[in-house]
């Protein structure tokens, strides 16, 4: 029998599906090799995340819609997603295949309610840029302005719709049954997530997005936004003025044009620095291809359909974070961090400032370029085990913050391996202390001020056993979690033996379903209900227990 991916049952079961047996493999394998990591599982644990990695590629380039979207993010979250899983998924931007020139057309002509001739005089029939929400096409106005129309792909709302259901489902199964849940308030992310992606699909949204930071950047030398045609913009056809250059990471570009990449990624850096710390919108998508470079050496930014908001307040709490690391203020990183909803209650200041002062330092000491894996191995393992320790949060709100920051990070690296993004942010954040301080100090005694915190950055490589060196509170803990878990281990050993059981009627479902044998899922979907209940309440039990002990 023939099943289309479009039809909503069969999206969302293979979505939910393929989510469940990614959680029950990782726990499997948590539970296999508890207290035994070493290199050779290390090495397991890649190639098991690589292989998940490469499965859910597959099927979001065959489902397409909010996988493809989903997948881009994920591919940015290093501080929540294995490497392997990350690596796997690169490339996910830019291969997803055009829709017919047909069905683009019936679109155009449907949003315009006209032919498309009445209003270009020539457009391409095959799109210059294809993504997962619509194509992009090159044409000519009858003025003679030379355009990009962007369409958007038939039936993506729906699709789209439907995988949010999807999600809602993985969500909060994820957000019951794993430890990742417990790190993340998934509800909240997932209500980011319905409101930004929700936001993309209206391409008026995205034209005022895009007025808004053409008449933000309008008057900043090097900087280009695309004028857009109010006029010819519907909810899924967008026209805006066609921008000539290539993605900015383009290496024969850039050499042809002989741009400067010292100077290129410095005012990328700044040109992002003044969207992500200061209030107001911030490009929430900011990959090489929303990124173009002009031969004359001009940015041009496009695609401003998923952005994000920061708030006065909080830019200034980033803005403090961002001093405390290049002034060697821990205190105040972790005071920013508080401020912006980070850190819960009862969090260990001590450890995490310990943390934060070995990253800093082992990142100004450059060890870490120079391919020292055992230092990396060990400092990624602490901070992994005391993020999962730890009372520490993702605020919903920031899940895109964070996004943006890696992505253009990785952007700038592409284009300048040797960016030093301290010292080139150096003399934006003389600036805010000068802004703050101008009643108490005179800029020229500021300044020395700024050498004596910057002295550092032109020391001797920090020794390895300074940064190895392991928080003591982290010693603390893992022995006081000892008692605990022998007094929860009976309880874990029947939330083990539920899952197993619970586990079986996958498998029958999986059957049913691409059979349509619809008595025989409903059948086994009830036994993993019945399985997922009992999971749920021995996860209440032990979640008792903890609380008994802790009092």
């Amino acid at each position: 029998m023939f099943i289309t991916k479009n039809l909503a049952i069969y999206r969302i079961y293979k979505i939910v599906w393929m989510s469940t047996k990614f959680f029950l493999q990782l726990y499997w394998f948590q539970k296999k090799y508890k207290g035994k990591w070493n290199p050779e599982i290390e090495e397991k644990w890649s190639h098991l995340t690589g292989k998940q990695a490469r499965e859910y590629k597959k099927l979001a380039l065959k489902l397409e819609g909010l996988l493809i979207k989903l997948g881009q993010f994920l591919s940015t979250r290093a501080d929540i997603m294995p490497q392997s899983f990350i690596n796997e998924l690169d490339g996910l931007t830019d291969r997803v295949p055009p829709v017919s020139w047909e069905k683009a057309k019936l679109v155009m002509e449907s949003e315009w309610n006209t032919d498309t001739s009445s209003i270009v005089q020539t457009i391409s029939d095959q799109p210059v840029a294809s993504a997962s929400i619509g194509d992009v096409y090159q044409a000519t106005l009858h003025n003679g302005d030379t355009v990009a129309v962007k369409v958007q792909r038939p039936g993506i709302e729906s699709i789209i719709r439907t995988d949010f259901k999807a999600v809602k489902i993985v969500a909060w199964l994820a957000q019951r049954f794993t430890s990742f849940g417990k790190q993340i308030d998934l509800k909240a992310l997932y209500r980011e997530m319905t409101s930004v992606i929700g936001e993309e699909l209206n391409f008026r949204q995205e034209l005022q997005n895009g007025q808004i930071f053409r008449e933000r950047f309008n008057n900043q030398q090097g900087i280009s936004v695309p004028y857009y045609y109010t006029d010819f913009t519907t909810r899924r056809v967008l026209v805006m003025e066609w921008i000539e250059g290539a993605k900015i990471n383009d290496e024969s570009f850039l050499k042809e044009a002989q741009i400067d990449r010292p100077e290129l990624a410095n005012r990328l850096l700044h040109l992002f620095i003044e969207q992500l710390l200061n209030e107001g919108l911030f490009h929430a998508d900011p990959h090489s291809g929303n990124i173009l470079i002009k031969k004359d050496g001009t940015i041009a930014l496009i695609d401003f359909g998923m952005v994000g908001t920061i708030r006065n307040k909080d830019a200034q709490a980033v803005q403090l974070a961002v001093e405390g690391i290049i002034f060697e203020r821990y205190e105040d990183v972790i005071q920013a961090l508080e401020s912006l909803r980070f850190l819960l209650p009862h969090a260990d200041k001590e450890v995490l400032m310990e943390v934060i002062e070995r990253v800093v330092k082992l990142y100004k000491s450059n060890e870490w370029q120079d391919g020292d894996s055992f230092l990396m191995d060990r400092l990624l393992e602490d901070i992994q085990e005391i993020v999962r320790t730890q009372p520490i949060q993702l605020p919903s709100e920031f899940a895109f913050f964070g996004r943006a920051i890696s992505t253009f990070t990785g952007v700038i690296y592409s284009i300048y391996p040797e960016a030093d993004f301290i010292e080139m942010a150096r003399p934006t954040v003389i600036q805010w202390v000068t802004g703050r301080n101008a009643e108490k100090d005179s800029s020229a005694e500021l300044f020395k001020t700024a050498q004596r915190y910057f002295q550092p950055l032109l020391s001797t490589p920090y020794k390895l056993q300074e940064a190895l060196e392991e928080p003591k509170r982290y010693r603390r803990m893992v022995q006081n979690n000892y008692k605990q878990e022998q007094l929860i281990n009976n309880w874990l050993t029947q939330r083990k033996d539920t899952a197993f059981l619970t586990a079986i009627p996958f498998a029958g479902i999986h059957v049913a379903v691409w059979f349509s044998e619809w008595m025989v899922a409903g059948g086994t979907g009830a036994l993993i209900l019945a399985g997922l209940l009992r999971y749920a309440s021995l996860s209440a039990k032990i979640k008792k227990e903890l609380n008994e002990d802790k009092r």
